[in-house]
């Protein structure tokens, strides 16, 4: 569909910054759309470092038989920490995404989960030959428990540290204005950490603004956090939320 206008004229706030950010606002381009690219949240150190440390040492000692990765922020840690992860010790990423910005850095990805690239697709994907020994799940500190209890449930040995901290970042008040005053007409909700401060800073949202989440669990976050939802993407990629978009845009 690159290169259509299903979304000419239409302004849609990008939440979040960076590459995953300017690479969705270039594709919304392609699309006819001008995107307003207003990061909400942004990631800074753990508050327990020595923690961290310690379990990222054990992990290169070997002593972990599964390094479990969510997301992209989790990989920039493991670089800056220069975590060299041993050959004994298996990875599994959640999502194609995580799994890219793995290889990327140079680690070799074992096993991601096929239908439902979220914690829930990883846990009952899990290969029921490889549920044995300790994992370690570096995430952010306001991660939901599911990944772990969904693992501890299939009998591993699980030990959670918080690898880094999600926090909110206020957007410019003509943000909030145009969002108020109906000049922007959807808004990109890729996380419930994003939804939470999409609600917090921009609620309550004008009946005009279509709300478009990645993925049923995002959508469900996004609920809980008092926002309506229109549009859910099947597939859980950049590329899957802004179809979905077009497809609202074209029917409604």
């Amino acid at each position: 569909m690159t290169g259509d206008k299903s979304l000419g004229g239409w302004r849609v706030l990008v939440p979040r910054g960076g590459k995953w950010g300017d690479g969705v606002a270039a594709e919304l381009r392609t699309h006819g759309a001008f995107p307003v690219v207003a990061p909400m949240i942004n990631f800074a150190s753990t508050d327990d470092p020595d923690k961290l440390s310690a379990a990222l040492g054990e992990l290169e000692l070997g002593r972990f038989d599964w390094l479990v990765v969510t997301s992209a922020t989790t990989v920039d840690v493991l670089v800056s920490q220069r975590i060299r992860v041993p050959e004994i010790t298996r990875v599994a990423a959640v999502g194609e995404t995580t799994a890219a910005a793995l290889s990327l850095a140079g680690y070799t990805v074992d096993f991601i989960p096929e239908g439902d690239n979220s914690a829930r697709g990883l846990v009952k994907e899990w290969p029921h030959s490889d549920i044995r020994g300790r994992v370690l799940i570096p995430q952010s500190d306001i991660a939901e428990p599911t990944l772990v209890a969904g693992l501890q449930k299939l009998g591993f040995a699980v030990e959670f540290v918080s690898a880094y901290r999600t926090v909110g970042v206020p957007v410019d008040d003509w943000v909030k204005r145009d969002v108020s005053g109906g000049a922007i007409q959807a808004v990109l909700v890729t996380s419930g950490s994003i939804a939470r401060q999409v609600a917090e800073q921009l609620a309550p949202l004008p009946d005009s603004v279509v709300v478009a989440c990645i993925g049923p669990r995002t959508a469900f976050d996004a609920r809980a956090a008092g926002l309506p939802v229109h549009v859910i993407a099947e597939e859980r990629s950049a590329v899957g939320l802004i179809d979905a978009l077009i497809d609202y845009a074209e029917n409604g």
